[in-house]
């Protein structure tokens, strides 16, 4: 069942989101040659005790860490470790928060240093497929009008969509229905409606799409070893348009 939000609960996942946002900024400037994830990791467990949220991911279902932090060939649901990044990595950093009763939940790519065309173009286009998926979070829409709009966007320029991982649905719970896949025919689904709250995840390749779980159980990388980015906003839909939560 797809649970729509009130305006009071609504507003409580907007300082959920605020403190995702804040602290995804924060690392964000942390992102240079040398760092590594276990550092990026401990600033945003900092930050979560600082905001008195707890750390979504800790604990889920035994992940063991605050962040999923993926570099490179990383998918998703990356270890953080104390091998330093490089000049001309990329990180995709995945992080929620659980802050009065709500759910938060956003993603970024980021380049270490200055990066090659290649995965410069891959970046570009990845979060401007959250931006056109976005845009079709409206009322009275469908939801695989999201999903159409990512794999329109990216395949088109070469680039591939991962289908083992979707967006979904946020508030109470990390994870609510609906699932949202990033591939699909515009026009099915179920009608969106102003109060839901969805969690819009393009995850998008530059070779084939398919990924392949590491021994660790969690690390999803690309099977062919080319790269890939992630980006994620928690939106609401609202009368007035999409509002983005996890945005300062």
């Amino acid at each position: 069942m797809i649970v729509l939000k009130s305006p009071a609960e609504l507003d409580k996942m907007r300082a959920a989101g605020r403190i995702v946002a804040e602290t995804l900024a924060l690392l964000k400037t942390r992102i240079i040659p040398g760092v590594t994830t276990n550092e990026l990791n401990r600033l945003a467990e900092k930050e979560c005790q600082r905001h008195g949220a707890k750390p979504a991911f800790k604990g889920y279902g035994g992940f063991p860490f605050a962040i999923c932090s993926s570099p490179n060939e990383q998918v998703v649901h990356g270890f953080a470790d104390d091998k330093p990044l490089l000049e001309g990595d990329i990180l995709s950093i995945d992080f929620g928060v659980l802050y009065k009763g709500f759910f938060g939940d956003s993603a970024i790519t980021v380049a270490v240093g200055k990066l090659d065309d290649d995965t410069e173009r891959l970046l570009i286009a990845t979060r401007e497929s959250l931006e056109q998926a976005i845009e079709k979070a409206v009322p009275n829409g469908r939801l695989s009008d999201i999903s159409h709009a990512v794999q329109s966007w990216v395949e088109p320029k070469g680039f591939s969509v991962v289908r083992e991982f979707v967006g979904h649905g946020i508030g109470r719970n990390l994870h609510e229905a609906p699932q949202i896949p990033n591939y699909g025919q515009a026009g099915q689904g179920p009608r969106l409606k102003s109060g839901m709250t969805l969690a819009i995840e393009p995850m998008i390749n530059a070779g084939a799409p398919g990924v392949k779980i590491l021994e660790d159980g969690w690390t999803a990388v690309t099977q062919d070893g080319k790269r890939s980015a992630h980006f994620e906003h928690t939106v609401a839909i609202t009368d007035n348009g999409p509002e983005i939560l996890t945005q300062v």
